[in-house]
């Protein structure tokens, strides 16, 4: 197993960790700062999710420069990102941080991409992360440890940027899931 698929595979490894923090009573406790009560297990949980966000990138640059890509690399790496967001976005839903309604919609759009991706596959063509679909994981990459904190450090400004963040991230999903099967739309012609 080369480095990038250890990278990987820690990476999945990283997210019952996050979850436990997030969702079991460990009575860590609190801290307030700049007008923010955040609970100690979010911040782990948040620097955790940081450090596993961080690590997609790294694992991926890694494969890339020194042709390090596997089969493995090409399933683990896409599933590992796919399982750590939605497992952070039903925590924010389970702890009321964020809308159920949102989530259902990112959630849903990460399996109607990915089931494209497969048909996709099926019929010998690879579709390929499109720049919507980069800002889309981007905007989750910084709402998710935003909400996470309780929207530290922009809580004493009364401003919700963790929503704000939130609601981007919503509209560049559903644009790039569209986008993705408008480009993508022969696929269906002739089989329904």
């Amino acid at each position: 197993m080369n480095l990038p698929n250890k990278i990987t595979v820690a990476r999945i490894i990283l997210i019952p960790i996050f979850v436990v923090l997030c969702v079991a009573p460990l009575g860590l406790g609190t801290v307030t700062w700049l007008d923010s009560t955040i609970p100690v297990s979010n911040i782990i949980a948040a620097i955790i999710f940081i450090v596993a966000a961080l690590t997609d990138w790294f694992d991926g640059h890694l494969a890339r420069k020194y042709n390090l890509i596997t089969n493995f690399g090409k399933f683990a790496d896409p599933l590992a990102d796919k399982l750590l967001v939605a497992a952070a976005f039903i925590v924010l839903v389970e702890q009321h941080i964020a809308p159920a309604w949102v989530i259902i919609i990112i959630i849903s759009r990460e399996f109607a991409v990915t089931g494209l991706r497969l048909l996709l596959v099926e019929g010998g063509e690879v579709m390929a992360a499109g720049q919507l679909g980069k800002i889309k994981t981007f905007t989750q990459m910084i709402a998710i440890p935003l909400l996470l904190l309780h929207n530290w450090p922009f809580e004493w400004s009364g401003i919700r940027i963790d929503l704000i963040f939130l609601y981007v991230c919503t509209f560049f999903t559903v644009w790039s899931g569209w986008d993705y099967f408008y480009k993508n739309r022969n696929i269906f012609k002739g089989s329904m």
